[in-house]
């Protein structure tokens, strides 16, 4: 099994927490955003979108995010990511969607990389941008955990599931772009509930061995 990975990238660690959650721990390829590389011939032969993550598995390679993770979790069933009742996955595959599908899209790098060139945003105005649509996925999820009391410690429940392997990666985002987290304790409870288990601490961009040493 082979993971092939940006350090930064908000998709990669969502997956990197999902594998490390199931005890699976693949050869880390790197992927240079920074320098192109995923625009390369070698890389768009696994990817032809040219997006991370990818991970390589028994010659087959699975892209896109959401669906890796799905994959790993009808794959791997233990720990399970998501809750066995019908009504209950749904809720948490709604707060799993509204990172993927309404805010990381839009800090997504080459949504950023375009705003940049094509209308010459500076680093405040694409700071604007993305605190513009993170600040309103955060209190829409802030308001959809507010509404179930018997939440635990976790986005649903005593145990992490595909919500927060979701929510974290998004928190370490918003930090980069400046957003302050701090009108939002519940989320930020729920993050040092992640980062008590180690999976969430090896998946972090730091621990990665290309994120650049300090």
């Amino acid at each position: 099994m082979k993971l092939y990975s940006y350090f930064r990238s908000g998709t990669s660690h969502r997956l990197r927490i999902a594998l490390a959650l199931k005890g699976l721990h693949p050869d880390y390829v790197p992927v240079d955003l920074l320098h192109g590389e995923q625009a390369g011939a070698a890389y768009r032969a696994l990817n032809p979108q040219g997006l991370v993550p990818a991970l390589e598995v028994d010659g087959q390679v699975l892209t896109q995010s959401p669906a890796i993770i799905e994959w790993l979790d009808e794959t791997y069933p233990e720990p399970p990511l998501l809750p066995r009742d019908p009504l209950q996955r749904a809720r948490v595959r709604a707060l799993a969607a509204v990172v993927g599908c309404d805010m990381h899209p839009l800090n997504n790098r080459r949504v950023l990389e375009y705003l940049r060139g094509e209308f010459g945003c500076d680093g405040a105005a694409v700071d604007a941008w993305c605190g513009t649509w993170m600040r309103a996925g955060f209190e829409a999820l802030d308001a959809l955990l507010a509404a179930d009391p018997s939440r635990g410690r976790f986005s649903f429940g005593d145990a992490p599931s595909v919500a927060d392997v979701y929510l974290v990666p998004q928190l370490s985002t918003a930090r980069r772009f400046h957003v302050d987290l701090q009108r939002w304790p519940r989320l930020l409870d729920i993050e040092v509930a992640c980062l008590e288990l180690q999976a969430f601490r090896d998946a972090a961009p730091a621990a990665q061995p290309d994120a650049p040493k300090p």
